[in-house]
């Protein structure tokens, strides 16, 4: 069950990502793109974390 709950946010994510890279990319360019591409590995531990504490507390 939490598989399904896990796909349907990063689905939900992605629907919600993907038009606003779409409109924004024009404006951003490559080099806002890479400026931004610093708060991914740090997202993606946090969520990793969220999700250890979730699996042991459960």
């Amino acid at each position: 069950m939490n598989i399904f709950v896990i796909l349907i946010s990063l689905f939900v994510a992605l629907a919600i990502l993907i038009p606003l890279l779409e409109k924004y990319q024009s404006k951003m360019g490559l080099d806002g793109a890479t400026k931004y591409a610093k708060y991914i590995w740090p997202l993606v531990m946090v969520s990793l974390v969220v999700q250890l504490i979730y699996v042991l507390l459960r």
